[in-house]
């Protein structure tokens, strides 16, 4: 069976002779179409490094990374921003808002550029920012600023939704409401989900568990995923 994503030997390497650094070391991972997946590693492992490859922000040095059958080192720049435009959602650990904007404005920003968007305001109701859509990002505490971010991604209703460290700026209940959130986006529009993450509780969720040391992928899980009620995060 053909995978969704297909990574195969992917290298990615800083340096020269002695030395080298490889952030990513010839690794390889597939993911189904709809899975959920949490990459689990420590910091400097190649977590990021290997979500960057995936939403076509980098390029790997050696090896190929497939998705939906195409590879992406074989797009050009303008394919490359049409396939991050129109098929990935990315939050990022630092969140990138827009200051100028407010929250109902960022989050418009990214329903603009494709045709066809979830509404934002059922959206930032069940975030729980629905009395902030009018605040700029100075106003919110970092965990609102966070959820801003994941909505600002998920109202594209990407393919592939990558998140980095997801809920390291929430505390418990708003993890459990934002995870939840995810696996119904997962359940009703079949995205795919790639979540990298120290939290090892997160995982519980997942239909595949990696992970990843020393840039390696040294082991690929299938696992039978829990509500997310159930998850001790």
């Amino acid at each position: 069976m053909t995978m969704y994503i297909q990574v195969d030997n992917a290298v990615k390497k800083y340096g020269k002779g002695e030395n080298t650094i490889y952030a990513l070391d010839h690794a390889s991972l597939s993911l189904e179409k709809g899975e959920i997946c949490v990459i689990l590693g420590p910091s400097g492992s190649g977590k990021s490094t290997l979500l960057n490859l995936l939403g076509g922000l980098d390029c790997a040095d050696e090896g190929t990374v497939k998705v939906d059958g195409c590879e992406l080192s074989s797009y050009s720049k303008k394919e490359l921003s049409e396939y991050r435009r129109n098929k990935v959602g990315i939050v990022f650990q630092t969140y990138n808002l827009i200051g100028e904007l407010t929250v109902r404005e960022n989050v418009k920003v990214s329903a603009e550029i494709v045709p066809q968007t979830l509404d934002i305001d059922e959206l930032l109701d069940e975030l729980g920012l629905a009395n902030h859509k009018t605040h700029f990002p100075t106003e919110l505490s970092g965990g609102q600023q966070q959820r801003c971010a994941i909505a600002r991604a998920i109202v594209k209703n990407p393919s592939i939704l990558l998140c980095d460290e997801l809920t390291g700026a929430l505390d418990s209940k708003s993890s459990r409401d934002v995870l939840a959130l995810l696996q119904k986006v997962n359940l009703k529009y079949q995205t795919t989900i790639v979540i990298i993450t120290h939290n090892e509780g997160i995982s519980e969720m997942a239909d595949r568990i990696i992970r990843i040391h020393d840039g390696r992928i040294i082991s690929n899980t299938v696992h039978l995923r829990k509500d997310i009620k159930e998850l001790a995060i």
